[in-house]
């Protein structure tokens, strides 16, 4: 669910929290050591991520935000905020290029810069990796 959150409507966030969950509360946050990754940098986008993300010439970035349920992937075009809500039983990471995660849900992507030396997103990559399968269902074969 691709969302314009620049603006305070309830309708959204009710939407968003039934998603991915109520945001952390302080203690949690502390407990899980960060809930929110460094900022990013978006290399490549679905076409409906790139439409917004061309309207200006500014380089773009993104952050994620861990919930309970999921993740959000917030980014700004112009002066509209945007978030990319991703349960985790729909969400999708992959490492492809050396330097390159991406993150997928059904037909949205983005792809994100980490060069060697951002020891922060691949942390942050892991502990994202690590929540998922947690979160995910147990398959016959695990039985």
């Amino acid at each position: 669910m691709l969302v314009n959150v620049s603006y305070n409507n309830k309708s959204v966030t009710k939407a968003i929290d039934e998603a991915v969950g109520k945001p952390f509360s302080l203690k949690e946050r502390i407990r899980k050591g960060g809930i929110g990754s460094p900022r990013l940098v978006i290399s490549e986008a679905s076409v409906q991520i790139n439409n917004l993300l061309i309207l200006d010439n500014n380089r773009n970035y993104c952050n994620v935000e861990i919930r309970p349920k999921g993740i959000i992937v917030g980014f700004r075009s112009l002066l509209e905020s945007y978030a990319l809500v991703i349960p985790f039983y729909k969400l999708t990471l992959y490492k492809g290029k050396a330097e390159e995660y991406s993150i997928h849900k059904d037909n949205y992507f983005v792809k994100i810069e980490a060069k060697a030396r951002d020891r922060g997103i691949h942390k942050f990559f892991q502990k994202l990796l690590h929540l998922k399968n947690e979160n995910s269902v147990t398959r016959i074969e695990d039985l």
